[in-house]
């Protein structure tokens, strides 16, 4: 697979990953987060936002490699 097809591919999973993730983490958030207090959602927010490029590390080392 050439470089430029492995990237539009990956761009694709990238978006679909992204769209699942917020909707997931956000559905997530207003169960567990109903009765909880403001820091506390502002906490679960920050992580959230910050743990979901964590899984994409392979995706973009495979997008990146070269031919």
């Amino acid at each position: 697979m050439n470089t430029r097809t492995r990237k539009a591919l990956g761009c694709f999973v990238l978006l679909a990953y992204l769209a699942l993730y917020a909707v997931l983490a956000a559905t997530l958030g207003g169960y567990v987060l109903a009765h909880a207090p403001k820091w506390a959602a502002l906490v679960y927010y920050i992580v959230a936002g910050i743990i979901w490029v964590a899984p994409l590390r392979p995706l973009f080392a495979w997008m990146n490699r070269g031919a």
